[in-house]
């Protein structure tokens, strides 16, 4: 399955919109040494009540805009 989703590092709380395309995910990290996109595989395997090794950043690695790859 893939997801398009656009992050919003620095945020004041950690959120999911679903009512979006692109999915929107709000972090508490900032978007420095990787902190956001480790946030953003916890909340989304929370999200989506999946474990966290099947979630994968496939491309957008230092963008908001990313492709997330979930593996079944």
């Amino acid at each position: 399955m893939i997801l398009s989703v656009r992050v919003s590092p620095k945020a004041s709380r950690n959120l999911v919109v679903k009512d979006t395309d692109p999915l929107k995910v709000y972090l508490t990290r900032p978007a420095q040494d990787g902190l956001a996109n480790e946030q953003l595989i916890e909340l989304l395997s929370d999200y989506l009540k999946i474990k966290k090794y099947r979630i994968k950043i496939a491309k957008g690695h230092k963008s908001r805009n990313k492709i997330i790859e979930i593996n079944e």
